[in-house]
């Protein structure tokens, strides 16, 4: 179970922070989100300026507030903003202080441990009501592989790292399967509320937000749901505190409302620009651009460059559907990495043609002036006919037809 934990976050961190795989929204989208299926939150309210975070405090009617960054990382709280502003969570007492501190956070980037050093840019702060919590829990909805079905996972030790707590006292962590088809029952969710030692009086508000938030991962296509945490209240409410959400790209096409909410300044500019041309890619630290056909060849192709001693600089899959034109933009947004010191190519054509992929790096080659150099291993379907126009072509195009000798070349050509 906490493998599988482990997996939903981390695909759910690599989504905010590299290519949209799962699309992930703002707390503030969230806490809307939730509120539309009848789960209570805080009173919370976005704001994208200074002077609207002023109106925003001023309208609750009282100075017990929160101000909170919405970028898509964690650990905003212990973050550090580029101007040198500490903090991207603070408790606020007046409207003013509201808006000196949304003057502090909207358009800086904030630095967090899942951001790297470059940070994310700050759009808009979140203004919420604070509520006392006397005791906080941890509640998740996940897809889990061994079970192959959705699971309600819970935890009395809420507010605070979740693997951790998993990792120090496995017993700490309830895990509940779920029927997809049927949904948590009430007295299932009751059940749940009993064994984290809610109230007798909160049990059925906390069963109540089991219920929902399953609810939610079916109608949403959510593949993640993480509360934490979720408290209860001084007067004896169950709320949602903090949310965060996953979604399956895949069902885009039905969840329209949800897709609209993407924020691509969460997002790397490069992946923005590959997913329009229908590339996979993601971009890492190293200086060797890769250009690979499947997913499978493009892991194994980061492998063997690791192997002898390089860094790969991004996962790039053209797909069995790519064309010239693909592969040329493919070029375009390698090279505008000013990290890449080597290309290379290495494609195994089945579905996908060699000499297509020729006709791409030659007409790349030519047209973007290609300075660095390229190395290319071609394989398969059309792959004497792809051989040929790079030799006729007259371009310094490295080939090579060992992988490893490829990989090796190319990694001494980037150092």
């Amino acid at each position: 179970m906490l493998s599988s934990l482990r997996k939903a976050r981390s695909l759910a961190r690599a989504a905010s922070a590299g290519q949209r795989r799962l699309l992930s929204i703002h707390e503030y989208q969230s806490v809307t989100l939730l509120n539309s299926y009848g789960i209570p939150t805080p009173k919370s309210v976005a704001a994208k300026s200074p002077e609207e975070a002023f109106d925003v405090a001023k309208s609750f009617g009282h100075d017990r507030l929160v101000i909170k960054a919405q970028v898509l990382a964690g650990g905003r709280g212990k973050g550090k903003f580029d101007s040198g502003f500490q903090g991207g969570v603070h408790m606020v007492n007046s409207p003013e202080q509201a808006q000196e501190y949304a003057s502090k956070m909207i358009g800086a980037k904030l630095i967090t441990k899942q951001t790297g050093e470059a940070g994310r840019i700050c759009n808009a702060v979140m203004l919420a009501e604070r509520r006392n919590p006397t005791h906080e829990y941890y509640v998740a909805v996940l897809n889990d592989r061994s079970s192959q079905g959705v699971v309600l996972v819970a935890s009395a030790q809420g507010g605070m790292n979740i693997e951790e707590v998993a990792a120090k006292d496995p017993n700490a962590i309830i895990t509940t399967p779920v029927s997809f088809e049927n949904g948590l029952s009430k007295d299932e969710a009751l059940n749940v509320a009993k064994k984290l030692g809610f109230k007798e009086d909160a049990q059925g508000q906390a069963a109540d937000i089991f219920v929902n938030l399953i609810k939610i991962f079916k109608e949403k296509d959510a593949t993640q749901i993480e509360i934490n945490p979720m408290a209860e209240t001084e007067d004896g409410a169950v709320l949602c505190m903090d949310a965060k959400f996953g979604f399956d790209d895949n069902a885009e096409f039905r969840q329209q409302d949800v897709f609209a909410l993407r924020d691509i300044s969460q997002e790397e500019p490069s992946e923005v620009e590959a997913q329009k041309a229908n590339l996979n890619f993601i971009k890492l630290d190293g200086s060797v651009g890769c250009l690979v056909n499947g997913a499978g060849l493009a892991m194994a192709t980061m492998d063997v460059l690791a192997l002898h001693g390089g860094n790969p600089a991004n996962f790039l899959d053209v797909g069995g559907g790519a064309t010239p034109e693909t592969v040329k933009k493919a070029f375009e947004i390698l090279l505008a990495d000013p990290k890449v010191k080597s290309i290379f190519i290495n494609i195994f054509g089945g579905i996908m043609r060699c000499d297509y992929i020729a006709e791409g790096v030659i007409k790349a080659t030519k047209e973007l002036s290609l300075s660095i150099p390229l190395v290319v291993r071609l394989k398969g379907t059309k792959e004497q006919e792809a051989k040929q126009m790079i030799k006729e072509s007259g371009l310094k195009i490295i080939a090579f037809d060992s992988l490893d000798e490829a990989a090796q070349r190319a990694v001494e050509l980037a150092a």
